[in-house]
This record gives structure tokens, sequence and C-alpha cells, in this order.
């Protein structure tokens, strides 16, 4: 062989080594992901910590050699709770920073801004948050509690706790609205009663009309749709007006360990959650994963079940992209169908609905604000994105 020909095939294996020729050079390059949360203004209470969950599944992946080969690179944004910011945003992290992925969004009024963005740019969205249902599009993996997976369970709880008069509140958007309809329909049908319904502006801090319509009607219990920092005002009016758990108990699906912090763990103690996912629940996944965030943002850091499921969702995108062998985010959406792992919540797998098959607790907050199980589903429950009783004929294409 001439010194010309080896020299040109050394300097053709080094081009394949680059990626000169579209072959995949994993090991050379990155891959850019979005992380796209509320960290400033009403809901930053919730959503800055799940920012930080899904950096930290980052972290630890790419310390382990990243995706196929590649390092992922995070572009984190602001939605600022504001929903046309989160579809502003969306909208840059899709055509400007070309990501593969957004992890993001907490309120449903966001993730509706943002759909039309990815169904318009064939984007894939990981949503970690409870919703209303009602909802199946190929471009959100909605990783969050449907209805049955949290909201029927509650109150099917609640009634065998003999709590048959049921008063609503929450925040005036599409989720707690919808989510109540939802509600409502359940109470008749269970031969429950209705003992109020009203809702403030998310962020909204006045309860004291609210408060006093409590009074007149005489509930049970209180489910609480309520988000952000709107609920550090409700306790405080609320224990104010002379109210405790034990002679008004409320059940909550926006408050969690966090919150419970912010709020102050003496005005929720034994008041009630239900999510998919706990800080106590005991299995090793879960004892990781604490153990890790706790070690990154802070020994005494609260974990809730929001930054579980934006945990788990980074590695549900790893795991379907090396399904798939790709990034491409139609192909990632096909590939992710069927996955199980076990996870900080248990065992979970993606439905072809593109939701999760889950556990679901009910707890009662004690000290500190963490959450002791008192209630639990039977194995996991399929996810059911619409409602028989509110949205008769529809489901899922």
């Amino acid at each position: 062989m001439t010194n010309n020909l080896k020299a040109r095939k050394a300097h053709l294996t080094v081009l394949l080594a680059l990626g000169a020729f579209g072959t995949p050079a994993l090991a050379q390059g990155t891959v850019k992901v979005g992380v796209l949360h509320s960290l400033t203004g009403t809901m930053s209470i919730s959503e800055i910590t799940v920012a930080n969950a899904a950096q930290l599944a980052v972290d630890e992946i790419n310390a382990a050699g990243g995706v196929m080969g590649k390092k992922i690179e995070v572009v984190k944004e602001d939605g600022a709770s504001d929903w046309p910011t989160f579809a502003t945003k969306a909208e840059k992290l899709l055509t400007q920073d070309k990501v593969a992925t957004v992890f993001g969004g907490w309120t449903s009024a966001s993730r509706k801004a943002m759909l039309p963005v990815f169904e318009k740019n064939k984007g894939l969205l990981f949503y970690p948050v409870q919703f209303e249902g009602n909802e199946c599009s190929p471009n959100i993996i909605y990783t969050g509690a449907q209805p049955n997976q949290q909201a029927l369970p509650a109150l099917e709880w609640a009634m065998e706790q003999g709590y048959k008069n049921i008063f609503l509140l929450g925040s005036d958007y599409v989720y707690p609205r919808t989510a109540n309809l939802i509600l409502k329909k359940h109470i008749t049908d269970m031969k429950g009663k209705l003992a109020g319904e009203e809702y403030v502006p998310l962020g909204g801090t006045e309860f004291s009309s609210i408060i006093n319509k409590i009074k007149a009607a005489r509930p049970d219990v209180i489910i609480n749709t309520l988000n952000g920092d709107s609920n550090v005002s409700f306790f405080k009016q609320y224990q104010a007006a002379g109210y405790s758990a034990k002679t008004l108990p409320v059940i909550s699906f926006s408050i969690a360990e966090q919150e419970a912090q912010s709020i102050g763990p003496a005005l929720l103690t034994g008041q009630y959650a239900t999510w998919n996912y706990f800080q106590s629940l005991p299995n090793a996944a879960n004892r990781k994963f604490v153990a890790a965030y706790q070690k990154k943002y802070g020994k005494n850091a609260a974990i809730t079940d929001p930054m579980a499921h934006a945990y788990m969702d980074v590695y549900l995108w790893k795991a379907a992209v090396e399904k798939a062998k790709s990034f491409d985010p139609t192909a990632v959406r096909k590939a992710i169908v069927g996955i199980s792992m076990d996870s900080p919540l248990g065992k979970i797998t993606v439905d072809p609905n593109g939701s999760l098959t889950q556990a679901v607790y009910t707890g009662i907050s004690g000290a500190g604000g963490q959450f002791k199980v008192v209630s639990q589903s039977k194995g996991v429950v399929a996810p059911q994105p619409y409602d028989k009783l509110a949205f008769p004929g529809k489901s899922c294409p």
C-alpha cells in the first residue's frame, strides 16, 4: 500500500469518526432538550423544583454516558406563570434551539397554550402533572394523573369515610373546572351531595366571602383544586375562621410535600392529598431518587409527585430514544408505548394513549409536611383520559 493511500484511509477514518459523512458520531456530540417551567410568578412555588428534578435526571444520565452516546444539553426557559409565554418559549425551543423534546408545564392552561405549537412543529412534550383528562395528542406524553388516577379515587375514599356533603374549591381555569365537572357527575352517581362550588383567579388571595359560603353550607369535606400560592392564603384564612382538619377536612390535588413546607406544616397537619407519589414511599428506586435530589439541592429538600414524574420523564424519554434508535420525536412517541420501569412511583407502564398506568395513594399530612399513606389502589390503575359519565362516547384516537 502506498503512503498516499495509507494517508487517505487514515483521513477517511477520522472523517467517519467525526460524523463528516452523516454517520452518528454519537460520542462526539450533544442533544438538546428543553425544560420549560414557571421559574417566576405565582406557579414558581411549585415549578422551580420540578425543573430541578428534570435537571437531576439529565445530570445522572450524562454521568452514565448520555443517550446513544450523546450528552444531553438542557435549554431552560421560564414560562413565568403566563400561558402565552409558555407558547412563545415552546416555539423558541422547537424552532430556534432545535431541541429533541421538551419537559415542562404545570397548569392545564400552560399545556393547552403549548399544544398547538407542538402539533404544528411535530415536537414532543412530556407533561408531568395531574390534569383533567379530556385530551389526547400524539405530541404530548401525559405522565401525571388522569381523573381516574387522582380525583375519582379521592372522592371514593372520602365517601367511604362518610364525607357525603362535598364542597368544591378551585382556581379559575380549565383543570379545576373540568375536574370538578367530572366530580359533580360522580357525586350525584354515588348519592352524595354538592354543598357548594367556588373559584378564585389563579394567584387569588381573598377567601373571606368563600369561607362565609362554606360556613353556611356546612360541608363534610372540601375537595381542593387550588393551585400555586393561593393555597397559602386559603389555609391561613381557613384556620383563622376556626376550622381545622378535625372540624372540616380538606383533600387537595395540588398540595404536596413542598407546598406543605411553604404553607407551614402546622396549618396542614391532618389534611389529606391524593397523588401517584409521596416522598415517604419505601421502594428502593424512591430512596435512591430522594437521596440524590437532597444531595444536590439540600438535605431538607421536599420531594413531590410532579418532581418524581419530571425526573422519571427524562428516563422514559431516554428509554424510548434507545428503543427507537432515533431522537426523532415521531419515532420516540411510537417507541415509548409499552415501556415499563421501576420508578420512584413504583412500577409504571406507558399506555398507547400516551399516559401512564400507575398506582394511586391518599396520604395524611404530618410532622415536617410529610404524608403518611392511608389508602392506596389495589395495584396499578390504567389511565382513562375521558370520563364516561362526564364525556360519554368519547375516547382517545
